[in-house]
């Protein structure tokens, strides 16, 4: 009994120690980008360095916003992202519901396909999309990103709302259709409020996805810049303002640990659901 609860001990210890580091190698480089974006620009090149900001200086966030506008680059971010994410959540929890509860053929087939599509290289499909777009005048628009954001993301979130509406009882659902119900209802009043976590969970990695996209963003929509492609345009070819880059690169991390801090719970419970009964 004493070798089994020291064995205990050892895994329990290993997994601490694995978290910390793992919290570390995360924590360490926000923290350097959080104090470097409150340093003056003269003392990011210091030596040693300076691990607090002193004096506390706000200017490299009033430069971000002020001489690269970086407000109208957020809020095209968060026009794509919030309307992508929209139209992921509601086509994949009705591609989820029917792969996931309604008889059919080809089910394995089809999740297959939809697995292989959500691990394509963007930048296979980059060249024939641009061509696409510009042959429907939507080049320079939010549905130059919107539309293929949608298509690439969508995948990946039927994938884990099938997973979660497994789970459902099926009962649920008799219930409902005994009631008199019908389909749409069936989803909206009884399938949906069951199936949250893995609706929270699609929304975040989605959004997420969306937030941070780069290549696209850059070939489609080079009028409408969103985060990403903003701050690579800051400075010139002879100056870099890191203080600047840190400044907005705070500000485009905060609504995502926003999202992630309210809807943990959920996030976790709609991961371990899609890995257990998936």
């Amino acid at each position: 009994m004493g070798r089994r609860k020291h064995g205990w001990h050892r895994v329990i210890n290993g997994v601490n120690i694995s978290t910390f580091f793992v919290v570390l190698f995360i924590g360490l480089p926000l923290y350097w980008l959080i104090v470097s974006s409150f340093k003056e620009p003269a003392a990011l090149g210091d030596s040693p360095p300076q691990y607090w900001p002193n004096p506390w200086s706000t200017g490299n966030y009033s430069q971000a916003f002020k001489q690269y506008d970086f407000g109208s680059y957020f809020l095209n971010s968060v026009v794509v992202t919030l309307v992508a994410t929209a139209l992921v959540l509601f086509l994949g929890t009705m591609a989820g519901y029917a792969l996931g509860r309604l008889p059919m053929r080809g089910k394995f087939t089809l999740m297959v396909t939809l697995l292989i599509i959500s691990l394509f290289p963007e930048i296979a499909v980059v060249a024939p999309l641009y061509s696409l777009l510009d042959t429907l005048g939507w080049l320079n628009s939010y549905q130059a990103l919107i539309i293929p954001y949608t298509a690439f993301f969508l995948p990946f979130a039927i994938w884990i709302l099938r997973n979660y509406m497994l789970g459902i009882p099926k009962e649920m659902e008799e219930t409902a259709r005994i009631d008199g119900a019908g389909p749409i209802r069936t989803v909206w009043s009884v399938i949906l409020p069951m199936a949250l976590p893995g609706v929270f969970t699609a929304g975040i990695f989605t959004f997420t996805a969306a937030w941070t996209e780069f290549l696209m963003a850059l070939t489609f929509n080079i009028n409408k810049k969103t985060i990403p492609v903003g701050i690579s345009t800051f400075g010139s070819a002879n100056e870099v303002p890191f203080g600047t880059i840190f400044a907005a690169s705070v500000v485009a991390v905060v609504p995502i640990g926003i999202l992630v801090f309210i809807f943990r719970k959920f996030v976790i419970s709609g991961l371990t659901s899609g890995a257990v009964k998936g």
